[in-house]
């Protein structure tokens, strides 16, 4: 049982958290113990409460502490809000949770994190700076997190998940991943099939090419490009230009009159920056920004476009506000998920050349996307268990997988493999663009995703939702999608 009670550190009223203990390794259940920290907001209308809804955010290594008070009105449907007590939790080797911890206090690992390459190295020099960094952060790894870094794969946080559904006393799951989560959502339906009430799976990762290959093998291509979020996010930069040119310089900042005409306009900003940052913003930061704002088109379309008209104009875009001081980054506690779960090439050698390769069938976004998993080349463990199949175990419900067609991160063909792994699921496509269908809302998939929580009912195959506001277009205006494109025909 959990023993809930107001959260410490919460700001927002409402929210209850909670400790659970679980084995750090399920094969000596009585041995020693990991915490998980948990939170969750009750159901708003307990009369009609159906149980717990459990959210991951991906990550991998998300906060769920952190993540569902800043989600849970601004995203979260109402009718969900009414009906479950919405849960989440740090996952095993995160944040409040038992963490991984490199650097002896927060003050160190912020300054590591401060000397590095903005956003990832150009050029020989800052290469060999970001490898000794690496070097330096997997030796401190080694020092500080030796004991915990084997048993912080998905194959524990999802035997750790079903602790949690049964520590709130419910018979079946009930769940909403995104991302990274979806991994988790799939290994926990093929390790507990007959636990599955209703899972939904927001922005989908691949889970054979997730987990393809041997760990200590000669892996060819990084997670990343294996499940080609490179070209996910390509395809998204060009729909946004294409947006930006066919919109005023009023909506779209960086308009340049035409599809066309803006589309030139990014590039010779590219090649610029290329030759000379501005300011403190180099190309590398610039791409950096870009592709993270392209993962919520409301506000972050309209943001990319304001940065890059100041930087075309040659001025430093407004920086986004730092992390409070004092709180421990956490940054490696990605690398430790990930890097004990999915072959990446340990050959430091390989990363310039796949720079080269993604960049050239990807462009300027793919160059960061291969940089994202170098770290694992040098990581000191991999996991105790890893979790690689099978994925078409038969559950006792149906999952549901939802994914935007222009997914700056999980490709919409990702979505599809996932759907054809998993024994019984149903893909709903959201005509639209960013990160995942929660983060960038639509009335239709809600309604959708909140039938088949509250019933069990699947949408109808093939079907199809735009999002509610279009990028670029007035407050209300629906989005409209055309087909085609990369992510269509991966």
């Amino acid at each position: 049982m959990l023993r809930w009670a107001p959260c410490e550190e919460s700001t927002e009223q409402g929210y209850e958290c909670a400790t659970l203990p679980v084995p750090l390794d399920y094969d000596h259940p009585n041995g020693k113990v990991v915490d998980l920290a948990v939170i969750r907001h009750r159901a708003t209308s307990p009369s009609t409460r159906i149980g717990s809804l459990f959210f991951n955010p991906g990550g991998p290594g998300g906060p769920g502490t952190d993540a569902l008070p800043a989600w849970y009105n601004r995203f979260f449907p109402a009718e969900l809000r009414k009906r479950f007590d919405i849960v989440s939790w740090d996952p095993r080797g995160v944040g409040r949770s038992t963490a991984v911890r490199c650097f002896a206090n927060a003050e160190k690992a912020t300054a590591f994190w401060a000397r590095r390459p903005e956003g990832f190295p150009v050029g020989e020099k800052e290469r060999k700076a970001w490898f000794a960094g690496r070097a330096e952060l997997a030796e401190g790894c080694r020092k500080r997190a030796a004991n915990l870094l084997p048993y912080v794969s998905t194959y524990y946080s999802a035997r750790d998940l079903d602790q949690l559904r049964r520590a709130v006393g419910d018979r079946q799951l009930h769940y909403w991943g995104v991302s990274y989560g979806t991994f988790l959502g799939a290994v926990y339906a093929n390790t507990f099939p007959d636990k599955v009430g209703g899972l939904v799976l927001d922005g989908n990762v691949d889970p054979r090419n997730y987990v393809d290959g041997a760990m200590n093998g000669d892996t060819r291509q990084t997670t990343s490009l294996r499940m080609g979020s490179d070209l996910g996010s390509a395809d998204t930069l060009g729909q946004f230009l294409k947006l930006c040119g066919e919109a005023p310089a009023s909506r779209c900042a960086f308009s340049a009159g035409t599809p066309k005409a803006t589309r030139a306009k990014y590039t010779d900003l590219m090649r610029r920056l290329q030759r000379r940052s501005v300011g403190r913003w180099s190309y590398a930061r610039a791409v950096t920004e870009l592709r993270q704002d392209l993962y919520i088109v409301h506000p972050g379309w309209t943001s990319a476009a304001e940065m890059l008209q100041a930087l075309w104009q040659e001025r430093e875009p407004e920086a986004a506000a730092p992390p409070p001081a004092g709180r421990y980054p956490g940054t490696e506690q990605e690398a430790a998920v990930v890097c004990s779960d999915s072959p990446n090439p340990r050959a430091l050698s390989r990363y310039p050349e796949l720079e080269a390769f993604s960049a050239e069938r990807a462009g300027d976004l793919g160059r960061r996307w291969v940089w994202d998993y170098e770290w694992c080349a040098q990581w000191p463990a991999t996991a105790a268990k890893r979790y690689t199949g099978p994925f078409d175990r038969p559950t006792a419900h149906p999952i549901l997988v939802v994914n935007p067609f222009y997914d700056t991160a999980t490709s919409y063909q990702a979505a599809r493999s996932m759907t054809s792994q998993l024994a019984d699921a149903r893909l709903l496509t959201l005509q639209g663009y960013g990160h995942t269908a929660l983060l960038n809302p639509s009335t239709c998939v809600n309604n959708y995703v909140v039938r088949y929580l509250t019933t069990g009912a699947l949408p109808p195959a093939k079907a199809t939702c735009r999002q509610d506001t279009a990028p670029f277009a007035p407050t209300g205006t629906a989005s409209g999608v055309a087909a085609g494109g990369r992510g269509a025909r991966r």
